[in-house]
């Protein structure tokens, strides 16, 4: 009878402790949390869904705002609530996860906000114009970009020198006697 009884407090303490390995092992496909990142915790993921909300809802009604609009002007308008959100979108990226590469792309979606809206602009002119007003807006674009990434350039770390060197001669084969 002891025997038994031992025999199922073992079994069901094997159980729980299979269970709570389960829980905390990330799952086969799931990807692995990197040391030194922050997990986000129970009470931050409801503030950044609030702000991603928010941000959506604010868009929605800057293209509210263009719906009364009509030709060149609605197109601007649009150009500009368009990229309203999705400066504010990399914005929060960055502020979530402060990397170099979020904060570049946040310079770089307002570059491209500023091109889009200049570009619906330079559509107001005519032939020369135009095409001189939307080569300038790019050339901005372009400038702003390089800009970005030059100053947002990740810094990878020199790998070490790999066992042997190139040839660029191939090896002499030893004669065959015969």
């Amino acid at each position: 009878m002891n025997l038994k009884l031992c025999a199922i407090a073992a079994a069901v303490a094997l159980a729980f402790a299979t269970f709570a390995q389960a829980q905390t092992t990330p799952a086969p496909g799931a990807p692995a949390a990197k040391p030194g990142m922050q997990q986000p915790t129970e009470k931050a993921r409801p503030a950044r869904d609030a702000e991603e909300e928010r941000i959506e809802a604010d868009a929605k009604a800057a293209r509210a705002k263009c719906d009364p609009m009509k030709g060149n002007e609605r197109s601007i308008c649009m150009a500009e609530a368009k990229g309203r959100e999705r400066i504010a979108k990399a914005e929060l990226a960055a502020k979530k996860d402060p990397t170099p590469r979020n904060q570049r792309k946040a310079a770089q979606a307002k570059a491209n906000a500023e091109y889009a809206v200049a570009k619906e602009k330079c559509d107001e002119q005519k032939g020369e114009a135009k095409a001189s007003c939307r080569k300038q807006a790019k050339a901005q674009r372009d400038q702003a970009r390089a800009q970005a990434k030059a100053q947002f350039a990740e810094k990878k770390p020199e790998r070490p020198a790999a066992t042997g060197g190139t040839r660029t001669e191939k090896p002499e084969k030893p004669a065959r006697g015969g």
